[in-house]
């Protein structure tokens, strides 16, 4: 099984191979991330002159993309240091968390706001 998956081209990428897939990750995700950001201020310059309904899609991609790699890098320095007593890298994880929430909240409390006055979005 292991000659088959070598042939297949999976194998342990050595110090090089990893670079390589880094950059080009890296490279894909700013190209994603500016992206989203074109479509999200599209979308809203498109509802704000005609006044037509937000697409939201590429705003909550976004966002999405935008904390799944804050979250994955810290959970992965969490992890890369948490027998380091000298680090005090595993803090702001839970800062992280309480910004996300008050951010969440002062939204989701704007939100109601346009609601409740009658904006049409």
């Amino acid at each position: 099984m292991k000659h088959f998956l070598k042939k297949l081209g999976f194998h342990k990428p050595d110090e090089m191979e990893r670079h390589i897939v880094f950059r080009a990750q890296r490279n894909s995700y700013i190209f994603l991330v500016a992206a989203l950001l074109v479509w999200s201020l599209c979308e809203s310059y498109r509802a704000y002159v005609y006044h037509t309904r937000l697409n939201l899609v590429p705003c909550m991609l976004l966002t999405a993309a935008a904390l799944i790699q804050t979250f994955s890098q810290l959970i992965m320095t969490r992890n890369a240091v948490k027998d380091d007593e000298d680090s005090f890298e595993t803090a702001p994880l839970l800062k992280l968390i309480i910004l996300v929430c008050a951010v969440t909240s002062v939204i989701a409390t704007i939100g109601a706001a346009f609601l409740l006055m009658g904006v049409r979005a």
